[in-house]
């Protein structure tokens, strides 16, 4: 059973942007905003050491503790994000290179190589001695390392270090040429090597690089981003072994597996900013103005329910602990539009978060700065320091907060859609369509369980993730293992196969006996060929539905079941008993009636929602939401149960909470 936390806000704070007289106003305003969590320190590393090896903690020992006088919990950020400018003169090859060649440079953020040895040994220096001064102070109650790995397509450096440190990779993996050789296909273009210290990394290549090539080049660097985390994680439970570690992904970012890296943290956070990510969720313009001040009704979600599967990867299922390290709480800075929030739009993301057992929703930031690159990135408070919008949001959240009291994690789903980070490295490096998008893929499945009103878990394609489930679906997965097919075999689930699962071996071939490999294991079917379509094509299929810019030509066995047959008559779903095929990338409406079907099929009745509904289980607790602009009747999913906030005619941006009976 999990355990049961009490939920609460919390801010990011830079108390070295404001003068020292304002800390203890702006702690007292927290308080009075139910705000219990303030995060600092990720990126000020010039004003802790201004001078190489010259410290002044003054100021950080002074911000700490007119935190803790007020009682506020400290989240600490090691700094690493952000390396002063006397430090990259000091090794100017720290900097990471583009995949054009060019050396990135100073003047932002993040500009350092995951590889470089030396800027490693200045990182674990700095840790060191912020984890020694502040690891065992009361007021301490997480740490954060470095801040949003990969942020501004950092991952990937073509630098001499990450060249060195590709090639030294390479030889741990394959021990030989010969076998890097095989494995690769290099016998394809006369690529063979002599030696590991003839490959070079897989950029400027005058056309395409091998896709082998470059899938091995992700995997280091994503191995990069791990090691140089873990490096930071040692050190810190080596001096603060009682607090809890964590680190803050990205919406939308797959450059790196965020699985890896949580292996090594104690909480997995993310930054969530549904209205700046609302222009890359769709290309559906009505859906764009329908929800342009409140964000994709699915996206937020979707990421919730991803990152509580990383924050398990270290606790197990029953212990698995995330945050929202940044929640957006008006119009920002970086995005190509910045609109507003709609009315009621920042309450209802904080119980979206907390419904999916977010314990900690934090805002971004507490004051907008009136200077540099965020000045036009709304906060909790303006530029002069009055109260803005979202501020005032807080106080009633808060209050809301205390009526419902401690929440559990949500119990294990009986749905698992599963989330491949290499599925999504294969299909840039492979798509075949110039759309072809993995996340754009899985989401569509996401929101049609949504949208039926049931509780799916997002995991990693490994047996013990599937294993007990009813229903298992897994789009595009990239390539599958015997252990993963032997563990959807025996688990009885309804499965959903399909598009483009199981097409290649993890050495990015493709998979002996045809796609999809070694789920082939599953029923008697194979994928002969492949097309892409442009958008202004799609295939429709016979009584209803339609692919979109991806379809499969299937060769089915005696025994197995053609569901679905496109118009020029093709088989398009094919199943065998509780194994499902789907040959193609379905439209909206044709993933929610599949999905509809499956669910079914697997004895979970889909609910029929509005448009802008969405629901949320946990525990005892159901939250309904209204995305949408109309007032909804939602007492049909009222069912038994006390109302503890909310009305059944649910606004617009409305938030219902019922404890069920």
């Amino acid at each position: 059973m999990s355990t049961s936390r009490k939920q609460t806000l919390g801010v990011c704070y830079y108390p070295e942007h404001w003068p020292e007289e304002r800390w203890a106003i702006d702690a007292g305003m927290m308080v009075e905003a139910g705000i219990t969590h303030i995060r600092i320190g990720e990126f000020a590393w010039s004003r802790i050491e201004p001078e190489p090896g010259h410290y002044d903690w003054g100021w950080l020992d002074r911000a700490i503790e007119t935190l803790a006088a007020h009682d506020l919990g400290v989240v600490l950020g090691t700094p690493t994000a952000t390396p002063p400018k006397w430090l990259v003169d000091s090794m100017p090859d720290m900097l990471a290179v583009g995949a054009d060649g060019k050396t990135r440079g100073f003047g932002s953020r993040r500009h350092y190589c995951f590889s470089h040895e030396g800027y490693r040994r200045a990182c674990a220096r700095i840790v060191t001695d912020l984890a020694k001064r502040y690891g065992r102070h009361p007021a301490l109650v997480a740490w954060q390392t470095d801040n949003e790995y990969g942020c501004h397509d950092t991952v990937e450096s073509y630098s001499k270090a990450a060249l060195d440190g590709f090639r030294d990779w390479l030889a741990q993996k394959y021990q030989s040429p010969d076998a890097l050789n095989r494995a690769w296909g290099n016998v394809f273009w006369s690529m063979e090597y002599r030696s590991f210290d003839e490959v070079e990394l897989p950029n400027l290549t005058v056309t395409e690089a091998n896709p082998a090539h470059a899938m091995d080049f992700q995997r280091y660097s994503s191995d990069q981003v791990v090691a140089f985390n873990r490096l930071q994680t040692e050190i810190i439970r080596a001096h603060s072994p009682e607090v809890p570690i964590a680190h803050n992904f990205m919406g939308r970012f797959v450059a790196f597996d965020h699985y890896a890296v949580s292996r090594d943290l104690d909480i997995a956070t993310w930054d969530s900013y549904p209205i700046g990510f609302l222009d890359r969720d769709t290309d559906d313009e009505e859906n764009k103005r329908r929800y342009l001040g409140v964000g994709d009704p699915d996206n937020q979600a979707f990421h919730h329910d991803l990152y509580r599967a990383c924050g398990q990867i270290r606790n197990g299922e029953a212990e698995g602990r995330w945050w929202v390290m940044e929640q957006q709480p008006g119009p920002v800075n970086w995005a190509p539009w910045n609109p507003a929030p709609f009315p009621g739009a920042v309450r209802l993301w904080a119980w979206e978060a907390f419904a999916a057992g977010a314990e900690v929703l934090s805002y971004f930031r507490w004051r907008q700065p009136s200077f540099a690159q965020e000045q036009m990135h709304e906060a909790l408070l303006l530029p002069n320091g009055e109260p803005n919008e979202a501020y005032e949001a807080c106080g009633r959240i808060s209050r809301e907060l205390d009526r419902i009291g401690a929440v559990a994690q949500p119990e294990r789903a009986e749905i698992a859609l599963v989330f491949d980070y290499e599925s999504a490295w294969a299909w840039k490096i492979q798509p075949q369509g110039r759309d072809f998008d993995y996340l754009d893929l899985v989401m569509r499945f996401y929101r049609a369980l949504r949208q039926g009103g049931v509780s799916v878990d997002i995991v990693p394609p490994q047996p013990q993730a599937v294993s007990g489930r009813k229903l298992v679906l897994l789009p595009g997965l990239f390539a599958g293992s015997d252990a993963l097919v032997d563990a959807l075999a025996a688990s009885g689930a309804a499965i959903l196969l399909g598009p483009r699962t199981g097409s290649k071996t993890a050495d990015f071939s493709i998979a002996d006996g045809l796609p999809p490999g070694p789920f082939r294991r599953l029923f008697d079917m194979k994928v002969r060929r492949v097309e892409s379509l442009p958008p202004f094509v799609d295939v429709p299929l016979q009584g209803g539905g339609r692919f979109d810019g991806w379809r499969e030509f299937l060769v089915t066995g005696a025994d197995v079941e053609t569901r679905r047959v496109s118009a020029d008559s093709h088989a398009a779903h094919v199943a065998k008993g509780r194994v499902h095929y789907l040959g193609g990338r379905p439209d909206a409406e044709t993933a929610r009636v599949i999905v509809g079907e499956l669910l079914r099929e697997a004895g979970l009745e889909p609910r029929e929602l509005h448009r802008d509904i969405r629901i949320r289980d946990n525990g005892d607790m159901r939250y309904v939401f209204n995305y949408g602009p109309e007032t909804v009747d939602v007492l049909n999913l009222v069912d038994t149960g006390s109302v503890l906030f909310g009305e059944t005619q649910l606004a617009p941006r409305g938030v219902l909470a019922i404890r069920k009976t």
